[in-house]
């Protein structure tokens, strides 16, 4: 058997940090992650970039030492991405701070409104039914987390976790802080505008779930397969027919419709921070579907049919 020489070189100071000796041609990248870290026990695999060039794209986990173009003794180049945590840990912090900052402000806990305002509850139907909606949401979150979604990466930069936690958990105090005043008014166009907005909210949240429950059934357990999504069966997932990712449209619709239940301003402005992030998500999706599928539907648009 042919074996392989692996020097890794550190990617910014061309140092050498390691050398392996009698590699196996079929070793993944993901094996020679592991051999490094048994030398430098302070970079553990997930926090590893292996690529070919310094300013290169990293080496995907799964590829094999024989199939990349290098000769028989291979350079390699590290870089740090610093300490990681795992997505599941991410979502369900992410998830979990919302959910339970809204109730506080709900249950009116001290020190938020004034004494005479403790424990009180609000005299609007719609201040009751917009706490069952967000808190239904964020639990469909927090199980979605656990039970629906594959992750392609298991692992994400530990700073970003601050960053993430910022956004959702103080917008959810912003909105909650409004919507549970006690001088909170009620929708101008009152129970009709309550309704027509809840159908809406409902409709999205059903339709995100069914988005992501077609996204699940493409990749097998364990697999980091990637397929072109296509509708099936379930009319909630026809939209794949015209947008990449409907996912994210479905969640901009349950949030509108939530802005126009609340008719509340920072949930407003939470739906379209949300609109732009999740359009910038949505044309990396796109864009990233049309590079690696020749046949991928070209009626398609990121997540506003024939328009974005």
């Amino acid at each position: 058997m042919k074996y392989y020489e692996v020097e890794i070189l550190d990617g910014k100071t061309r140092e050498k940090l390691c050398f392996l000796d009698k590699v196996e041609p079929n070793a993944t990248v993901a094996e020679i992650k592991n051999l490094f870290h048994k030398n430098h026990p302070q970079w553990y695999p997930a926090r590893q970039s292996l690529r070919l060039d310094p300013k290169g794209k990293s080496l995907k986990d799964e590829d094999i030492l024989q199939n990349l173009p290098v000769g028989t003794t291979a350079t390699i180049y590290f870089r740090d991405l610093g300490a990681q945590i795992s997505w599941v840990t991410v979502f369900l912090t992410e998830y979990a701070g919302p959910l339970l900052i809204y109730l506080l402000f709900y249950f009116r806990v001290p020190f938020i409104y004034g004494r005479k305002y403790d424990f009180t509850s609000s005299k609007y139907s719609v201040v009751h039914l917009a706490c069952i909606c967000h808190s239904f949401h964020y639990i469909k979150r927090l199980l979605e987390t656990l039970f629906v979604h594959r992750f392609s990466h298991g692992t994400m930069p530990l700073r970003n976790i601050f960053k993430n936690c910022t956004y959702y958990w103080g917008f959810a105090a912003w909105m909650a802080y409004y919507i549970n005043h006690p001088l909170y008014t009620p929708p101008a166009y009152g129970h009709e505008q309550v309704k027509l907005a809840l159908i809406l909210f409902l409709f999205c949240q059903v339709g995100n779930f069914s988005i992501h429950i077609a996204l699940r059934n493409l990749r097998p357990a364990g697999s980091k397969t990637r397929k072109i999504p296509y509708p099936t069966k379930n009319p909630f997932t026809w939209l794949f027919l015209f947008i990449s990712c409907p996912n994210y449209t479905y969640e901009v619709g349950s949030w509108i419709g939530f802005a126009i239940m609340t008719q509340c301003l920072p949930v407003a402005l939470f739906s379209l921070v949300g609109f732009i992030q999740m359009t910038i998500w949505a044309k990396g999706k796109h864009r990233s579907y049309l590079k690696e599928f020749r046949d991928y539907p070209p009626l398609r648009s990121p997540i506003i049919p024939f328009l974005l």
